[in-house]
């Protein structure tokens, strides 16, 4: 009696110990979110997910599956809202700029914190998940040490509550694995059923969710060519072998068919991503045709063909693989044009928390010496890391630790489960656990209510997180709030901004007063004319990553590079820097002049587009871009003759100045001239 009264006690400490956890990491969440505005991806994902409910269409913003943005959007269904009326634009334009406005009309009802606290159930649930798995796979002492570590991560508290899918798919790519863990300890139809549901639930985060079954499909090979089983006869190990190398395979097969079923249903198991009468702009054929890998194109073409799969789902794979060779990449103050393939392995190493990092390298010590758990439970926690790390290496798609974040899941376990072991050790090894998790918690409260931007200490903190990192690593245009206090407490009213999310998010409805300067996609993107003169007087703010020219590319590309070597007056949230003085931006003007005199050849006012693009050729006369503008608008306006030497200008500026970054320029100006 008085044992099973000990038992009922501990676990009602056991349950209040995680609830305790879990509820100091929601607090962050919900506090950190409310000073934070919308950032760089959440317009798109939360009109998308309000369309998905209201009119059951798909078409909006299919790069990532629907489950995390109908979760987001559920609590705003019964409100009052606007909707912007569609424009007939390219469906990825149409979604960015629909977004924009939508939040813009909408943010002062509140639904971005109602969205996002919506959203908070997914690192809460990880939470639980990552502390069942660690005290399943290395006892109590390692799952409170798993967990403490995960509720003070700074990277899943950056993302943790945004109305985007990088905590869902990490959520349930871990559960997948974790449910298939505890199918091969024990094979029953309702643990093989619980991996079915978590595989679903991991396509219906994001598209990367498709990767959990790759995991599990390795670790199930593992399993069957090196199953653990008790001493047998030669004889009868090798039967056994073969039997459970079919019931493998026909359980993988199970869990395959029954997640791809669960995806069909968030869907509504339609094919079409949109409804009766409307269609997606460019068509899927067209958007599988930019498709680099042909055996991918070739893939998802079939696939249509057969309609194995939504449109919408194989869309999303078709337009991620497409653009992915087109994003530049920052990494140690060098701009890449098409990613680095050592980008992850820094970003692991700058943005982890230095307690994890030491507690990684304490286990694999521990590994290598035989003292860190079973065979299952090690490959079990480094096969999916490591699988997913190989992914991301061989990805072009730099931008972020938070596409790694479902790494960081497998890894707690693991660092627990080497720190469970050091604990009982001894009292030295107790107090250091203590000290490196007293650490992790102080590191991280520090840096709130500004996640994003962490870095540890070994690289300066999150002040110097931008000379080696850029966009959401740091800056993922989510300062609006703190812009507008900085410019109300200094009663600033005339300023110019270089806004990093220019397009996707709208200043004004945060009350910024600040005129807008041109970034990559205000200019080639999403079409939005701005006025920008030659020079720029008094309050200047830049987001660091148009300061670092992530997207612009290197010098002298980057209209912004100037400031790179002013020192800013005032950093807002580590990602906004602030200067003051009178500065020249003739690029910046340039770009700007010969964008709006492609509005005009558009709208066939051809002597007015010459002029236009003259100004630009005058003020940036090397600039590859505003030479090809002026060759097109002579070309428009029956001058071919006078249109050659600026394509030639162009071509020669191409192949000389940075032409990693400007080959498609080059590519297209040599068939330009070819035909002349």
């Amino acid at each position: 009696m008085i044992k099973e009264q000990s038992k009922v006690r501990e676990r009602g400490l056991v349950a209040l110990g995680v609830f305790a956890l879990l509820l100091v990491m929601w607090l962050q969440l919900m506090f950190s979110m409310r000073r934070e505005s919308i950032s760089w991806d959440e317009p798109d994902h939360t009109f998308a997910g309000y369309m998905g409910w209201k009119a059951h269409d798909f078409g909006w913003n299919p790069e990532h599956p629907p489950l995390v943005k109908a979760v987001a959007t559920l609590p705003i269904l019964g409100m009052n809202l606007y909707v912007p009326p569609p424009q007939g634009r390219s469906f990825k334009i149409e979604t960015v700029l629909d977004g924009a406005e939508f939040n813009a009309r909408n943010i002062s009802k509140g639904i971005l914190f109602r969205m996002r606290t919506a959203a908070s159930i997914f690192p809460m649930l990880l939470g639980a998940l990552i502390f069942l798995a660690a005290r399943e796979m290395c006892g109590t002492a390692a799952a409170f040490i798993a967990l403490t570590l995960y509720a003070f991560d700074p990277n899943f508290l950056a993302h943790g509550a945004l109305v985007t899918t990088d905590t869902g798919v990490s959520c349930f790519i871990f559960a997948t694995v974790y449910a298939f863990y505890r199918w091969v300890k024990s094979p029953t139809g309702w643990r093989l059923a619980a991996v079915c549901v978590a595989a679903g639930l991991a396509l219906g985060s994001k598209h990367t969710g498709l990767l959990a079954l790759f995991m599990i499909g390795i670790l199930g090979l593992c399993e069957a060519a090196w199953p653990v089983r008790a001493a047998a006869s030669e004889a009868d190990g090798a039967t056994r072998e073969r039997a459970g190398f079919r019931k493998m395979m026909l359980a993988l097969g199970i869990i395959a068919v029954a997640a791809v079923i669960i995806l069909w249903s968030f869907y509504g198991f339609r094919y079409s991503a949109r409804p009766a009468g409307l269609s997606i702009d460019p068509p899927f054929e067209i958007t599988a045709a930019h498709v680099s890998n042909r055996a991918l194109a070739e893939t998802l073409l079939t696939f249509s063909k057969h309609r194995l799969l939504p449109e919408s789902y194989l869309y999303g794979i078709a337009d991620i693989s497409g653009v992915n060779d087109f994003y530049t990449a920052y990494l140690f103050g060098k701009i890449y044009p098409h990613g680095s393939h050592w980008y992850f392995l820094a970003v692991l190493a700058i943005k982890s928390t230095l307690p994890f990092l030491i507690l990684l390298v304490c286990a694999l010590v521990l590994k290598a010496k035989g003292r860190l758990g079973g065979r299952r439970e090690i490959l079990f926690l480094t096969i999916p890391p490591l699988f997913y790390l190989l992914v991301a290496m061989a990805s072009h798609m730099n931008i972020g630790v938070r596409h790694i974040l479902p790494m960081y899941t497998f890894l707690y376990v693991l660092v627990a489960g080497g720190a469970a072991v050091l604990w009982r050790m001894g009292r030295v090894w107790k107090g250091v656990i203590c000290v490196l998790l007293a650490w992790q918690a102080i590191t991280t409260l520090r840096v709130y209510p500004d996640y994003m931007a962490y870095g540890n200490e070994a690289w300066g903190g999150p002040a110097n997180v931008h000379k080696y990192l850029s966009d959401s690593n740091t800056d993922w245009a989510q300062q609006l709030i703190a812009v507008k206090k900085y410019l109300d407490d200094r009663g600033i009213k005339d300023c110019w901004f270089v806004y990093f999310a220019n397009g996707a998010i709208d200043p004004s409805s945060y009350g910024i007063p600040c005129k807008l300067l041109p970034t990559v996609e205000s200019l080639w993107w999403l079409d939005l004319p701005l006025e920008v003169p030659k020079t720029i007087e008094g309050t200047v703010l830049l987001n660091s990553s148009d300061v670092a020219g992530f997207e612009f590319g290197p010098p002298p590309l980057n209209p912004y590079d100037q400031f790179n070597y002013v020192k800013p007056k005032d950093v807002i949230a580590y990602g906004v820097n602030v200067y003051e003085g009178r500065f020249e931006i003739p690029l910046a003007a340039a770009y700007e002049r010969a964008f709006e005199a492609t509005r005009l050849i558009r709208d066939k006012k051809f002597d007015e587009a010459v002029a236009k693009a003259r100004e630009g050729a005058e003020l940036a006369p090397d600039a590859v871009y505003v030479n090809a503008t002026m060759g097109d608008a002579l070309v428009a306006a029956g001058r071919h003759d006078e249109a050659i030497p600026y394509y030639q200008k162009a071509l020669h500026t191409a192949e000389t100045v940075q032409p990693e970054f400007q080959g498609d320029w080059a590519a297209a100006m040599r068939a330009i001239l070819a035909q002349k």
